[in-house]
């Protein structure tokens, strides 16, 4: 058996999938949160079985400790699903990953000197990368980019106008992220058009909490709406996106805000959170539906910039064959969807209002059949990529 552990290990979370790719099935998944509080929760899925547990949880290696428990508890046992390869999902790569990468000392360091680039995310992958190298100390262990997919950006995509000196001593940069997700899915409209994936032009439109768009020519990435960090681009549920440098220098001179607040203020207290009280876009819709006039302006604050970054894309891929949407409320969001390509038949994109309202969790067509893009849903499947990649990179092949 050929099996692949993921794991993608946050700040005060680890999340696992365990993956015979043989087949590409799931044996078992989790979640362990609250790590380093004093109570934590524990999800384990084998099968239709599905254990909660609380546990104070005190860091990463210790959150590994009760993951292997619970492979030898709940299942699959690690003498019948071992897994050959471990794969890693890491944030930033800078301009030093452009695919997947076997980690050893070196790659760790190379990871650590790129936090100050990523410091909410590649701190916390890191720690994961460590725990999982004492637990699985045998096998390769992968790291997997989400900036590395956008390595193919060209220097007018991904530079800023700030001044070079500057730039080079920080470098500071576009970066992108959710490339993983961009990668998969452009890959997967393709598959499901029986379309060759270096002639297809795609937009992306990865709508979740978080959220970024990218345009795909061909299988690259030529653009992308996260920046240096994941705040630029879109507005989300908790950051605000696009936006004035210089309200932050504003906030702070008359305000009084620090760095600390302006970072807080910035990634966990605004976007549509800031905008109608609630990060979930399912409340925001329902109240606007029923007259909420704050929620309707979050709601069309939030679509004017999603319309904003889809014209921009389309011009920048000249034209495209496909509109693909993913993420939480890319792919449940039929209000979303409604409004986002409204007034969109000119440049070819035509919803079908059934198709788009149909309840649906596959990959499907919700265009008209005389659209001359296309527009799908597509459910992304980040962990699998990973394990694809990772089963690649460790020169292994399934079966």
């Amino acid at each position: 058996m050929t099996v692949v552990l993921v794991v993608n290990s946050g700040s005060s979370s680890l999340k696992y999938q365990l993956i015979d790719m043989r087949d590409e099935r799931v044996l078992a998944s989790g979640l362990i949160e609250r790590i380093g509080e004093p109570t934590g929760a524990v999800v384990h899925k084998y099968g239709d079985d599905k254990t909660e547990q609380e546990a104070e949880i005190t860091d990463h290696d210790y959150a590994f400790d009760i993951m292997m428990q619970n492979f030898e508890d709940f299942g699959p046992s690690m003498a019948d699903a071992a897994p050959a390869v471990v794969g890693h999902r890491i944030v930033q790569g800078g301009r030093r990953f452009f695919g997947p990468t076997i980690i050893d000392q070196a790659i760790e360091q190379d990871i650590e000197e790129l936090i100050p680039l990523a410091p909410l995310h590649n701190g916390p992958n890191l720690a994961g990368v460590r725990a999982a190298r004492r637990v699985f100390a045998d096998i390769p262990h992968v790291a997997v980019f989400d900036t590395a997919f956008h390595t193919t950006l060209s220097d007018a995509a991904s530079y800023y106008a700030l001044n070079r000196e500057v730039a080079a001593k920080y470098r500071v940069r576009k970066y992108g992220a959710h490339g993983t997700s961009h990668k998969y899915v452009s890959e997967t409209a393709a598959k499901f058009l029986d379309r060759p994936y270096e002639e297809l032009r795609t937009v992306v439109l990865h709508i979740g909490n978080g959220a970024s768009a990218c345009a795909v020519d061909g299988g690259k990435s030529i653009e992308t709406s996260m920046g240096m960090t994941p705040l630029e681009g879109l507005v989300m549920g908790t950051r605000t996106g696009d936006i004035d440098p210089a309200v932050l220098f504003h906030l702070h001179r008359k305000g009084g805000y620090t760095v600390e607040d302006l970072d807080k203020l910035l990634n966990k207290q605004s976007g549509l959170l800031g905008l109608t009280g609630t990060n979930d876009v399912r409340d925001v819709t329902a109240r606007a539906a029923a007259g909420d006039a704050l929620a309707e302006l979050g709601l069309e604050v939030y679509v004017h910039r999603l319309r904003h970054y889809i014209g921009a894309y389309l011009v920048a891929l000249q034209g495209a064959d496909v509109i693909a949407w993913c993420g939480g409320v890319g792919e449940n969001s039929v209000e979303v969807r409604k409004r986002a390509l409204a007034g969109m038949e000119w440049l070819g994109v035509e919803l079908d209002a059934q198709r788009n309202a149909e309840p649906n969790h596959g990959i499907r067509e919700i265009s008209t059949d005389s659209s001359r893009v296309r527009v799908l849903v597509v459910p992304t499947d980040e962990e699998l990529e990973i394990a694809r990649q990772s089963l690649q990179a460790a020169g292994t092949t399934a079966g």
